[in-house]
């Protein structure tokens, strides 16, 4: 079983090595907001041999609606039957990657997790990690990589078991957004934060009583995550007491914070799905 939300580019190497092979499947996520296509053409010209390709529009998102953000989260049931599909069974482990400092890669790791396939506060017993320093690590280290789709597998068993008190709506937003036991986390930028710009959005600025912690300080710009001691020291002034709600633009980026919640051994973290996009649409 897997000890930490992270895993090495040396780890996997090694277990891709191994004889007999690990019950392990990879996930290239990676994606880019302004070339909807990139990632997927990335992942036909090379990828780490036998991973499979899962695309943030098409099946970690739900296609969007007049409510619920840019990016709603998938129908569980097309979501758990691709996962099925690449040979996913309740204890395979799965590691994701992208060459976005874990924006998209999270996604699929908090979507895994949020599907029962992991036993949160039991370390040992992790099935879904990322991997620290993403792609780039990867071929950095001088690892192979391939254009060769995986080979056609058994399928899988996976059938999600959604935890529903991970996630809130906007009716929940609304009432603890000034409670003071809660902690509404706003993960985008400070700029869009504050309302400065808005590249993506209609219209700029936060939810009332949000506060900012960016989804970009969890690693360095080389995409390696920030030390335990550093994801803690993000988090010194939330009280035990206090519940995180996070959220971003349209509940993606927002995942980066609650792996760093998570690698700072604070539980109990909550997504807004819908996040900024789905706030302005009301």
């Amino acid at each position: 079983m897997l000890t930490s939300p992270l895993v090495t580019v040396d780890w996997l190497h090694q277990q891709l090595a191994a004889k007999p092979a690990l019950d392990l499947q990879i996930v290239d996520c990676r994606f880019a907001l302004s070339d909807p296509e990139l990632g997927r053409n990335q992942y036909e010209t090379a990828h780490i041999p036998g991973a499979n390709y899962l695309d943030l529009n098409r099946d970690l998102s739900s296609p969007i609606g007049l409510h619920g953000g840019r990016h709603p989260l998938p129908d569980d049931r097309v979501l758990g039957a691709k996962l099925a599909a690449m040979g996913i069974n309740s204890e395979t482990l799965v590691v994701a990657y992208d060459d976005s400092r874990f924006g998209f890669a999270a996604r699929l790791w908090w979507l895994l997790r949020y599907y029962g396939h992991d036993s949160p506060g039991e370390r040992l017993r992790q099935r879904v990690a990322l991997l620290d320093g993403g792609y780039q690590s990867w071929v950095k280290a001088g690892y192979p990589t391939t254009d060769k789709l995986p080979a056609v597998v058994t399928p899988g068993n996976f059938q999600p078991q959604i935890r529903t008190d991970w996630i809130v709506d906007i009716e929940r937003v609304r009432a603890i957004q000034n409670s003071p036991a809660h902690l509404l986390i706003d993960s985008r930028e400070p700029d869009r934060y504050l309302g400065n710009s808005e590249p993506i959005d209609p219209i700029a600025g936060h939810i009332p009583g949000a506060v900012n912690y960016p989804w970009q300080d969890v690693s360095t710009p080389e995409g390696y995550a920030v030390s335990i001691e550093a994801q803690q020291q993000r988090w010194q002034a939330i009280s035990p007491d206090l519940e995180p709600i996070v959220y971003c633009g349209s509940g993606v980026t927002a995942c980066v914070n609650l792996l760093s919640l998570e690698l700072a051994g604070i539980k109990g973290g909550k997504l807004y799905p819908g996040s900024w996009s789905d706030w302005i649409s009301y």
